[in-house]
């Protein structure tokens, strides 16, 4: 409030009488002020002055606008100074001004946007576009056009798009530079990208103030510069740039629409200066093509000609803002008469209050209807020449979207476009606003540029500093396996690790100064964490080394592409299994040893009940019987039984019982061959599993994540855990034994594993790799030089160069060679349940069949023994089905035939009884009848 009381003097000073409270009675009056305030000779001011007095013309001659009422625009020329925009903007409060259109600068706003907020008249800026003017802390002032948030937005999207992470900020010193400047750091940080250095410039400089600046930013790491500055400062930097060679092949300049503005207006522009832009993207607010914007630009040259003694110019973005400004607080105020609105202004009591000392602020009243006006600016929806105008609740206008514009030669060409909507794009932004939202990479694009140095390929977007400072590298100082790397002098390093890192320098195509400083202290192996550690505080720029890539590493640094892979495993002593007598046994364990004996089992007694009723060579007397299934499913396992089987439900058991065997017996034989042929080697321990369900110790290296991996992800009891040195610590203790004061195996990563077994044939890897981990080199988060390292560590593994550095330093032959191999696990059963299940399930639904078709042929022969229970025992139909399931299928149909043609026997008989039985009735009937005829005529 200090700076409002310090104008409030100066306006005082400068003469403002006090007018007292004005009313207009009228609803609707003949004239209403608004006042502009702008630079006239600016590149900004003189095209948005003849676009306000075009737009107050306009509406003043379209009747339907206002219903007769007219606007009043009262401009003001600040000629560059913020003083004098803040007191011109005061003087229009004594004139019955309901809004004050501008200021220019967002610096000038920041001042008056608390006059305004005190006396409730609306401030309309077109050009302020600090995105702090936030409508919470001064809720009078409106943006019409697109604040910087979004200009800075589309800056990120297009840095990410590229691929760069770092970018260089060169601004003017003021709020709109510094807070510009600051959303960019916002937008950039949502991209995991940053500013790695700003370059502040004071709001006047001087060609040596720029100089002093550019010569800083040419020290340092980033080529790509950001250059948020103002039309008058701007092409002054870009020649400087020019001259100190920073507009070579290399750099990348982003110009905010600073630049596009000198484009549009002062088209065609000198080609001495155009050489000053070759190859800059800036930004152009986008306004749809439409018939009114085409009829507006058509225009423009004879407005310019006739409202400009100068000269013509071109037609900015910002002057169709401008020319939409007008017309939006036109339509605003056609809504505040309609809702009942009118002109009046009262007295502030609190300037009153403060008239003591001589100050004469009676002149300095507050519009009554500014809040009404005010809500019907916001609520205005039209089309300008701009294209839709709506605010959101944020006061920002709908689809906020820039062009990205390439200078070339002597011009420049639209290369896309970008819409806080749908990102970057080849289409014009309202063509996509219909469509889903898509926000993927794959979306993003942009056409062909043509970038400082005339090139089209891509820059890399940084260098190593020419400042002479050396990347300070740290190096484990190690004390065992000093194959991976070793300090064989002062500074002077040597081994695998060291040979792949200074190969991929080579391939870089560029010189990178580096040293190389020992870490550790020589007695014991440092800990990896511990010096990638060192890379975040900014002791080192990098490391280098045996350093495993883990997560809690990646946290906190990027590392480069795997140069070798190394996991971690078991080891373990291990011992030759010698071959014994039974060494056929042990293919197979026991239990699939007895499953598989119970099959052959079953399966013979299946087919045995199966041909038993059918097939003589499965029957005799009992002794015979159950030689014949023992002898039969044994002697398949050969494939020599001698019984023919001849049910087609034997023989669809036979066929899949025949198909388990050959996979077991090809099975058995395999692993025979391998037990007997290849010398073997065993161990109690079995993987990490096994150390995990046991309480014996573990060894592990000194300095290796193995620890902490065990402790954290695992498990482990620390007291179990022994850290060892060298591979003689390591042989010691895998001698001793955890009983006697050893340990039960070591657990390292694969490359030292490999190293160690090379020349200790006692020891062996069990189980398998448990960790999927590998080395690379760790640089600071977001480092360039981390993604061209991988690139060149991939061209090593492609070129050879990588396999032959390994062979050099890695490769060993005394145990590496020998014919063995660790014991492979036996033959388990979960390996053929499969088999057996089928076999299985096929014996069952063959017995279950089998029955169906016995118990339908015994109903037949034995219908009698079906009855009802009160006929015959339980026991008896029982004894009668065991001895119909143990009959031959020929005998018992015989004895069936022999009993129906005694049935048919016994019915003939019968038959031929009762005739002769009924002959005799009738003949003694007939008798019977004679008899009494003749009674009955001696009577007569």
């Amino acid at each position: 409030m200090n700076t409002l009381l310090l104008l409030v003097l100066m306006v005082f000073c400068h003469g403002i009488s006090s007018y007292g409270a004005v009313t207009n009675v009228s609803t609707r009056p003949d004239v209403v002020n608004i006042g502009a305030v702008l630079s006239y000779m600016s590149i900004i001011g003189k095209v948005a002055k003849v676009a306000l007095e075009t737009a107050v013309e306009d509406v003043n001659s379209d009747p339907t606008v206002l219903a007769g009422t007219k606007i009043r625009l009262m401009m003001k020329d600040s000629n560059y100074s913020g003083f004098l925009g803040i007191v011109e903007a005061l003087q229009f409060m004594e004139k019955d001004t309901v809004a004050i259109i501008g200021p220019q600068l967002s610096v000038t706003a920041h001042v008056i946007s608390h006059i305004a907020n005190e006396l409730q008249v609306p401030l309309l800026s077109y050009s302020a576009t600090d995105a702090t003017l936030s409508p919470l802390q001064f809720p009078f002032f409106v943006r019409t056009s697109h604040s910087d948030l979004f200009q800075m937005a589309a800056i990120a999207e297009i840095v990410d798009h590229y691929g760069w992470k770092e970018v260089i900020a060169i601004y003017v010193d003021d709020d709109q530079g510094r807070n510009g400047i600051a959303a960019l750091g916002d937008k950039l940080a949502e991209r995991r990208c940053k500013i790695s250095y700003k370059a502040p410039l004071p709001p006047e400089p001087t060609r040596d103030n720029i100089t002093d600046v550019l010569v800083k930013v040419a020290l340092t790491e980033s080529r790509i510069l950001v250059l948020h500055t103002y039309a008058g400062q701007g092409p002054e930097v870009l020649n400087v740039a020019k001259y100190l060679g920073m507009m070579a092949t290399g750099y990348v300049w982003i110009a905010t629409n600073w630049l596009s503005t000198i484009l549009d207006t002062n088209f065609p522009v000198a080609s001495d200066v155009m050489d000053d832009f070759g190859g800059v993207i800036t930004l152009r607010m986008y306004t749809p093509d439409s018939e009114v914007k085409r009829k507006f630009v058509s225009r423009w040259s004879n407005l310019t000609r006739a409202k400009h003694t100068n000269g013509s110019f071109g037609l900015s973005t910002y002057g169709l803002y401008a020319y939409d400004t007008v017309w939006l607080l036109a339509h605003a105020i056609d809504a505040f008469f309609n809702q009942g609105g009118i002109i009046s202004f009262s007295n502030d009591s609190r300037l009153t209050d403060v008239q003591g000392g001589g100050l004469n602020l009676d002149a300095m009243n507050i519009f009554d209807g500014g809040n009404l006006l005010l809500k019907c600016i916001l609520q205005v929806n039209m089309t300008g020449v701009t294209g839709p105008i709506n605010f959101t609740s944020d006061r920002n206008f709908i689809y906020p979207a820039f062009e990205v514009i390439n200078v070339v030669g002597t011009g420049f060409r639209r290369i896309g476009y970008w819409s806080n909507y749908s990102g970057l794009s080849l289409v014009p932004p309202e063509m996509l606003y219909t469509n889903p939202l898509n926000r993927s990479s794959a979306s993003q694009r942009l056409g062909v540029v043509l970038w400082p140095g005339e090139t089209t390929q891509r820059p890399r977007g940084w260098v190593f500093p020419n400042n002479g400072r050396q990347l300070k590298i740290g190096v484990p100082k190690r004390v065992s396996f000093r194959e991976m790397v070793s300090e064989v002098g002062s500074d002077t390093f040597k081994g695998y690790c060291i040979d792949v890192f200074t190969s991929a320098v080579n391939l870089l195509p560029y010189a990178v100064p580096y040293k190389l400083f020992p870490f550790g202290d020589g007695r014991n192996n440092p800990s990896g964490t511990d010096l990638v550690q060192l890379i975040t505080t900014g002791v080192y720029d990098a490391a280098i080394g045996d350093i495993a890539i883990i997560t809690n590493r990646t946290r906190i640094v990027d590392f480069t592409q795997p140069y070798i892979e190394s996991g971690l495993v078991v080891v373990a002593p291990v011992r030759k299994s010698n071959s014994s007598a039974w060494a056929f046994l042990r293919p197979f364990t026991p239990k699939m040893w007895g499953i598989t004996a119970i099959f052959f089992l079953i399966v013979g007694a299946v087919v045995w009940i199966l041909e038993h009723r059918i097939n003589d060579e499965f029957r005799g007397p009992p002794k015979k019987q159950v030689v014949t299934i023992l002898w039969f499913s044994f002697s398949t396992l050969f494939f020599s039984h001698r019984e023919n089987t001849v049910s087609t439900l034997g023989r669809l058991v036979l066929i899949i019982w025949l198909f388990v065997v050959l996979i077991i017996n090809s099975s058995y034989t395999a692993s025979l061959t391998s037990i007997l042929t290849v010398q073997q080697l065993s161990s109690p321990i079995k993987g990490i599993e096994t150390l995990l369900n046991s309480n014996d110790p573990i060894g592990y290296q000194q300095g290796s994540y193995a620890r902490n991996y065990l402790v954290e992800e695992l498990g482990v009891r620390e007291s179990r855990l022994f850290p060892y040195n060298s591979p003689e610590d390591f042989t010691k203790a895998l001698n001793d034994g955890p009983h006697r004061g050893g340990v039960a195996a070591i657990v390292d990563e694969r490359a030292y594993v490999d190293l160690f077994l090379s020349t200790r044939c006692e020891f062996s890897i069990v189980g398998q790799q448990f960790t999927k981990a590998g080395w690379g080199f760790a640089f600071p988060r977001d480092s360039p030089l981390a993604i061209d390292m991988s690139t060149a560590i991939l061209k090593l593994s492609e070129n050879g160069d990588l396999q032959r550095i390994h062979d050099k330093w890695l490769t060993r032959s005394a145990c590496t060679k020998q014919g063995t191999k660790f014991e492979v696990d036996r033959l388990q059963l979960k390996s053929f349940w499969g088999l057996f299940a089928i076999c299985g399930a096929a014996c069952l639904l063959a017995l279950i069949v089998y029955l169906f078709l016995m118990m339908r042929q015994f109903s037949r022969h034995y219908p009698e023994e079906l009855k009802p229970p009160g006929s015959s025992s339980g026991s008896k139909r029982l004894r009668t089905f065991l001895s119909f399931a143990d009959e031959k299928v020929e005998d018992v149909k015989s004895r069936s035939k022999r009993r129906q043609m005694e049935k048919n026997s016994n019915r003939s008989s019968v038959a031929t009884e009762d005739e002769s039985t009924n002959s005799y009735k009738r003949r003694h009937l007939d008798l019977s009848s004679s008899n009494k005829s003749l009674d009955s005529c001696n009577e007569a």
